[in-house]
């Protein structure tokens, strides 16, 4: 049964990945379409779906499996200080999560006040912690 959670938590995290990376990259877009623009009002069709229906129910289930794993493997928090940092970058990740759930409900509200390099800065973030949490997971250093 491990393996199967562990298989669903590394593709629910892959979809998760995948509306972080992209969801911002659609508010830089956004910014350029006039407010009640026709290619606004898609823009917030397209946010609002990749964030309902990809990005929260992923993040759930990447959350879910995550610790059905350590539920089910306790012995995997003792001196295991690389896992604890991954799971405060899950924690970060889950706040960028938040933060670009705020920001699409601006553009929904047509209330967006920053501009299109905010939200290409913001697309690093998600892509940051990716990567030290893929060497925190593979290299274990401590």
């Amino acid at each position: 049964m491990y393996l199967w959670i562990k298989a669903v938590h590394v593709i629910a995290v892959i979809s998760w990945m995948a509306g972080l990376l992209y969801l911002p990259r659609l508010f830089v877009y956004h910014c350029d379409a006039p407010a009640g623009s026709p290619q606004s009002e898609t823009f917030k069709v397209m946010e609002r779906r990749l964030l309902r229906a990809i990005m929260n129910p992923a993040m759930i289930l990447a959350w879910a499996c995550g610790l059905a794993m350590i539920t089910l493997d306790p012995g995997l928090l003792k001196g295991a200080g690389w896992l604890h940092a991954k799971l405060t970058l899950v924690v970060l990740m889950t706040g960028a999560h938040m933060a670009m759930a705020r920001w699409r409900r601006d553009f929904a509200e047509d209330r967006n006040t920053r501009p299109a390099r905010f939200y290409r800065i913001a697309n690093e973030v998600p892509t940051l912690l990716m990567i030290l949490i893929v060497i925190l997971v593979i290299t274990r250093p401590f």
